[in-house]
Order: C-alpha cells, then sequence, then structure tokens
C-alpha cells in the first residue's frame, strides 16, 4: 500500500529527483534519432525523438527548421516551457552567428530540448529546430542533466 501511495506521488508532479551518477555529456545522433546521457563513457539513459522540420544539416539561419550541430552546452532550464519542460542549448556560438551575419540572416536561437504537446504526439520531426521528446523523458532528463552540461549534436 505505500509503494502504490509513493508511485503515486511521483505522478503528481512533472519535477522528478534523480539519484544516481552525475551526467557529464549528452549525446544526439540525428540521423539515427537518438540521444544518450552518459556519465564518463558509461551509457545511463537512452531516448529516441523527433526534430525540427528539416532534419538534416547544421542550423545556420533562423526559422530553416535545422537542428544545431557541433559541441554546446546545455545553459538554462525552463520549468514553465509550453513544451512541458525544457533544457536550453547555448545555439547559436560565435561561429554561428557570424556565418548568419555573413550572409545578412540571423543565426535563430532558443533550441531545447523539450517535452510534446498533445496534439504532436506521434508526428515525425515537427519542431523549429529543438530536440523533443516524449514529457515522461523530459522529466526524467530534466531530473538527470545540469546546467553546463556538454552536448554534442551528431549528423
Amino acid at each position: 500500500m505505500i509503494g502504490a501511495a509513493l508511485g503515486l506521488a511521483g505522478c503528481a508532479t512533472k519535477f522528478k529527483s534523480y539519484v544516481g551518477p552525475e551526467i557529464t555529456r549528452v549525446q544526439v545522433f540525428k540521423e539515427a534519432r537518438m540521444m544518450r546521457l552518459l556519465s564518463g563513457s558509461t551509457v545511463i539513459r537512452t531516448y529516441n525523438f523527433e526534430l525540427g522540420f528539416a532534419p538534416t544539416e547544421h542550423k545556420q539561419i533562423e526559422g530553416d527548421g535545422r537542428t544545431p550541430e557541433g559541441a554546446y552546452l546545455i545553459n538554462r532550464r525552463n520549468p514553465n516551457s509550453r513544451y512541458h519542460l525544457s533544457l536550453g542549448i547555448s545555439y547559436p556560438d560565435a561561429d554561428d552567428v557570424a556565418y548568419a551575419r555573413s550572409v545578412g540572416k540571423s543565426p535563430g536561437g532558443e533550441i531545447f530540448i523539450h517535452g510534446t504537446p498533445t496534439n504532436f504526439l506521434g508526428q515525425d520531426d515537427w519542431t523549429w529546430g529543438c530536440i523533443a521528446v516524449t514529457n515522461e523523458e523530459i522529466e526524467e532528463i530534466y531530473a538527470m542533466v545540469n546546467i553546463g552540461t556538454i552536448i554534442y549534436i551528431h549528423p
């Protein structure tokens, strides 16, 4: 009976707790649609995800529907995201800004790992360049990944 009550209490909030090895990096493999959370060289969790509406190639300009590629940091947490919860990715970096300016455009920004609203469940590649997992998964990821964690986004 106590176990059932504790299980229900855990379902009542989107803020989970995590007790385990520190997540030292996030690896995202865009083509395979696979994200791994690692502690050192040990894979702790693996997730599938959806991307932007133009998922191939590196994000270069605002509105292109692409997801950045390269090394970035998790740089913010949004507990009030309209996508359940979200973790910010430090795109654009200086090179991203320089390229966009060289073609007279904005690099965009506001790239996150986030949850999925009900109306997008089951849809492929629906974001504007973000990495979308289920709401249950973002609750877990949000609890496990700290600001400052490196994220490598591979093609």
